[in-house]
């Protein structure tokens, strides 16, 4: 079992029938606004997640394609994940920015996927490759998502 939180509760879901679709909703109400994707996680490791997004009426645009914000969503979501999972005990991330190519229509369902090179955290900027592809493997949004990466502040002692 990992020694990181997020993943050793990923791997203890897994465990479970519908472990997967459970660890997928209780993720998401933790940031209740990724709620609204109903996102499944199917796979979350170091330096990379993914995250499907169903097709469904709630999530499409007047064109009847996914729309880009519900893929942004999805796309933040998998940064977030993959961070959680990644990151050196040490170290702490917040989101700076994000930059996306809308580069196809979403017609299908969508996978969401984030990640990093390994050696990559470290204090300062980090830019997370991002990635939404189609059912057919085509790439509809891509982009970076900036992270700004830093040290944890050291816990004071306190005197008594």
């Amino acid at each position: 079992m990992s020694d990181n939180y997020l993943l050793a509760l990923y791997e203890k879901m897994l465990r479970f029938p519908m472990g997967r679709q459970i660890f997928s909703a209780y993720s998401a109400r933790r940031a209740p606004y990724f709620t609204t994707i109903r996102p499944l996680v199917q796979k979350v490791e170091p330096n990379r997640c993914d995250i499907f997004i169903k097709k469904r009426r709630a999530v499409e645009n007047h064109i009847g394609t996914v729309h880009v914000i519900a893929i942004t969503n999805g796309l933040e979501m998998a940064m977030g994940f993959m961070a959680e999972a990644s990151i050196p005990k040490n170290l702490r991330w917040i989101p700076k920015g994000m930059t996306l190519d809308y580069t196809a229509k979403a017609e299908t369902d969508i996978t969401c996927t984030a990640s990093v090179d390994a050696d990559g955290w470290k204090p300062g900027e980090l830019l997370v490759r991002v990635e939404a592809r189609d059912t057919n493997g085509t790439i509809v949004v891509r982009g970076t998502i900036t992270v700004w990466v830093s040290e944890k502040p050291s816990k004071q002692q306190i005197v008594t």
